[in-house]
């Protein structure tokens, strides 16, 4: 019997992919919390593991080789556990393909601009008191999780129940990414987006991993010392050599 995966996280929408998936696949793991907020990910034993001090990250160590393997970047990740558990990540080419451009498309483009529009409309706002000055950003980032919303909209449109036809690590890897409160967009404007959203939210398996260690999560908005903190260390940040 294999030794369970550590699986270095924080109750965000990149470490909720990675819980999900491992719920999903049925892995072991060990839970390893990196509280983000308090800069656990600057530590030089995580920065072994994770060279860009960022969560999620796992060390499986039963690698390919017999041999521990560790490897950071959530998308990495995921094709990671796929390959290992032969679940949710198909081996034939064309439908491996459809699951890869979905799952870059996520990592390139829905959470990136999705984690600007939610710093813009919310974070922000403790930093700046002067909202005029974040409108610009706040509108552009907004708009472009709209279009977003929109490609995967038209992407459900030809009858398929999940992102990339059989429910995979595509729709592990979305999923936690649509969170429309924060990005100001709303669900009732895209009815096959929202009813895959329940869908998908609707497997015990996603709804576990959701909900891991999600009592330590915390608003980056809160006005105290420790939200200030927060915010300093996850926004304020240099080059570190």
């Amino acid at each position: 019997m294999s030794a369970p995966i550590e699986l270095y996280y924080w109750p965000t929408p990149n470490g909720w992919k990675i819980s999900i998936a491992l719920e999903e696949m049925g892995l072991a793991y060990d839970l390893k919390p990196v509280n983000i907020g308090a800069g656990e990910q600057f530590e030089p034993a995580f920065l072994k593991i994770s060279p860009n001090n960022r969560m999620p990250a796992i060390i499986d160590p039963d690698g390919p080789d017999g041999e521990p393997i560790s490897i950071f970047e959530s998308g990495a990740i995921l094709q990671y556990l796929g390959r290992k558990s032969g679940q949710f990540y198909p081996a034939n080419p064309r439908a491996r393909a459809e699951v890869e451009q979905w799952l870059f498309w996520q990592m390139g483009g829905l959470g990136p601009m999705a984690g600007q529009a939610h710093h813009f409309r919310t974070y922000a706002k403790a930093i700046e008191p002067d909202e005029s000055k974040l409108e610009y950003g706040k509108k552009r980032y907004t708009n472009e999780v709209n279009r977003l919303y929109g490609v995967i909209e038209r992407a459900l449109s030809d009858g398929r129940d999940y992102i990339a036809g059989e429910y995979s690590i595509a729709d592990m890897a979305i999923w936690p990414w649509i969170l429309p409160e924060g990005q100001g967009q709303d669900l009732a404007d895209f009815p096959r987006l929202s009813a895959w959203m329940e869908r998908v939210g609707a497997r015990p398996a996603v709804r576990t991993g959701r909900a891991l260690h999600q009592e330590s999560r915390r608003a980056l908005d809160e006005d105290s010392a420790d939200g200030k903190i927060a915010r300093d260390l996850l926004f304020g940040q240099k080059a570190r050599v």
